[in-house]
């Protein structure tokens, strides 16, 4: 028991303060939220145990990851003490853990040290007592450090108005249950005014997302909040903030991790920070690669970061409902994922964006569009749009792109497909059961598979040589080629490839086609190189297609059926084919799973 700070947990529950105590954790447990993951740990200082500490959002990697795992020893380098008000049951002293040092991992220790009892409410109204020094922990075997900022000890101190010299809450404290608090915290963003109108009357709002060391949460403000507020508030400057109400968030507009939100109300008090506070982040981003937008839900609020390949000239729009004149403007973001999605600018940011040496471009809160079967990404009310922010993901970036050659191809996920349904994943017996394809247009789903067989009698043809025409060419024997579209003889042409395969799951089995785009994007060579190895009957002919021969794909597919004569057939066509990300592909069959047996995230 000596390397655990003995009776910590006492003194920091009843009012007293601990630097730097060294605890051990003896189990963790999910708490039942509203989308956002948090957890509350159960820890031991060796004589008494505490089940009320709750992890920061930001330190929620670090348990998934498996780093805190039961008898972990750990530093809590930075904490907060908040107090929930209950009518019924009194007042609960709840600990915020918002930055851990790992001083030995849990399999290492391997057992619970020392014979700890409940640390009860009762005790709480006990004088705190100094906790005894510990002697020198174990050598680390193991050290991460997290959120290791100028600790703030804070307690539920009863403020009327923010000062620079009252205590303040971790925004992740906050609950409706809460009447007097204080926080201080930084603008990471601010949006426009904006306007509304309807039978009930007319009105004016505008938000800010907040940030702190905790967490971060949204503010909103209306009618006279907006001139009490708006120019008050600026981005990227620190404010103590009290008096709000608090509500629960509303998850279709927001990403941020927090289950509530702010409104500011007549008695709202903020006053400037006259000094900046460098432990209070700037911006928090969850990140999330360009290829996983395709199966993003239309509505759905993300974070992403890439770099801008190209970008559209500027559009003049008329809006129908209020006649009004809009400029838009389209651009090209690329990731590692060599997947290419369309991010739509609007007014001001369209006309001012300068797309000259490929920026890099970080979005906080942008929001999935779906237009035929294409997704694409909008900025809305709160949206964050960074150029060139000095962040590492974005400096991984430039110097991928840099790297990349110049005929480097890319998939869209915003190109429009005419079609049905879009972005289901389902097997090939389910997408059979369900009729996919059957209806006036065609229907698009995805699916994991393995390709079984490929046909390589006539998977390359001879087509036009000219760019806009890919019409199979007629041989004329004569050293010339005709193109009956073009109605021109050529003395060259070019390989295009159609691929026929067969592909499977544990459901069944269904041929499918590949046209030229998909076909060499999945074999990862040019149809001219194809059709040269087969004239010339080349081992690599064969080669080629034994390398994606069992093995596993994602595949997105078009499902319609076309008749032949008197006969129905029901043709799917591979739209793109990508080898699996398996840690995804876990991910996805654990969701199902819990879905499955009804077990909660």
């Amino acid at each position: 028991m000596d390397q655990l700070t003995a009776g910590a947990i006492k003194t920091i529950m009843t009012g007293g303060e601990v630097l730097n105590p060294i605890v051990q954790i003896l189990g963790s447990k999910i708490i039942p939220g509203h989308g956002v993951e948090r957890y509350r740990l159960l820890i031991s200082d060796g004589v008494h145990l505490n089940s009320f500490a709750m992890l920061a959002t930001q330190l929620t990697p670090m348990l998934t990851r498996g780093e805190l795992v039961d008898y972990t020893i750990i530093k809590i380098t930075n904490h907060v003490i908040t107090v929930v008000k209950n009518a019924e049951k009194g007042d609960k002293r709840v600990m915020v853990v918002l930055g851990v040092e790992v001083i030995m991992h849990g399999a290492e220790v391997g057992h619970k040290i020392g014979d700890p009892t409940n640390f009860t409410d009762a005790m709480q109204n006990a004088e705190p007592s100094p906790p005894s020094t510990p002697a020198r922990p174990p050598a680390p075997t193991s050290s991460h450090q997290n959120g290791n900022v100028t600790r703030r000890s804070i307690d539920n101190t009863h403020l009327n108005t923010p000062s620079a010299s009252g205590k303040t809450h971790p925004i992740m404290s906050l609950s409706p249950y809460q009447n007097s608090w204080v926080i201080k915290a930084r603008v990471m963003s601010k949006s426009n005014i904006r306007t509304w109108s309807n039978a009930k009357g007319e009105g004016k709002l505008f938000s800010v997302d907040l940030v702190d060391e905790s967490g971060e949460i949204r503010a909103t403000g209306f009618r006279d909040a907006v001139d009490r507020f708006y120019e008050l508030l600026q981005e990227n400057k620190v404010y103590l903030i009290s008096r709000c109400q608090l509500k629960m968030a509303n998850k279709k507009f927001s990403t941020l991790k927090n289950d509530y939100e702010m409104t500011f109300g007549d008695d709202t008090r903020i006053v400037p920070c006259e000094e900046d506070d460098s432990s209070i982040p700037t911006i928090q981003y969850n990140f999330v690669k360009l290829d996983s937008l395709q199966d993003a839900q239309a509505g759905q609020m993300l974070d992403f970061v890439g770099v801008c390949k190209s970008a559209g000239d500027i559009i003049n729009l008329t809006s129908k409902t209020t006649n009004r004149e809009l400029k838009k403007r389209d651009l090209s973001i690329v990731d590692q994922t060599q997947a290419a999605v369309t991010l739509t600018l609007w007014g001001s940011q369209a006309e001012e964006f300068n797309a000259d040496g490929n920026p890099i471009i970080a979005v906080k809160g942008g929001k999935v569009n779906e237009f035929n079967g294409g997704k694409s990404v909008g900025l809305v009310g709160g949206s964050v749009f960074n150029i060139n922010p000095d962040i590492p993901e974005a400096h991984r970036l430039r110097g991928w792109y840099d790297g990349l050659s110049a005929d480097t191809k890319f998939t869209s996920i915003s190109a429009s497909i005419e079609g049905g349904s879009s972005g289901k994943w389902c097997t090939l017996a389910e997408a059979i059961e369900e009729k996919l394809g059957y209806g006036d247009k065609p229907d698009y789903f995805s699916t994991y598979v393995n390709v079984m067989h490929v046909k390589t009698e006539k998977c390359v043809y001879k087509a036009c040589p000219t760019p806009d025409c890919n019409k199979k060419v007629i041989d004329q024997n004569t050293g010339q080629y005709r193109c009956e579209k073009c109605n021109k003889e050529f003395d060259s042409y070019k390989f295009r490839m159609m691929l026929s395969m067969n592909v499977g799951d544990f459901s069944g089995n269904q041929w499918v086609t590949l046209f030229h785009d998909a076909a060499e994007d999945m074999l990862g060579v040019s149809g001219d190189e194809v059709g040269r190895w087969q004239e010339n009957e080349s081992p690599e002919f064969g080669e080629v297609f034994k390398k994606v021969t069992l093995r596993p794909y994602n595949m997105k597919l078009r499902a319609k059926v076309e008749n032949y004569g008197d006969e129905s057939r029901l043709k799917m066509t591979v739209m793109n084919a990508k080898v699996p990300d398996f840690k995804d592909r876990c991910r996805r069959l654990i969701t199902e799973i819990r879905q499955l047996s009804g077990i909660s995230a």
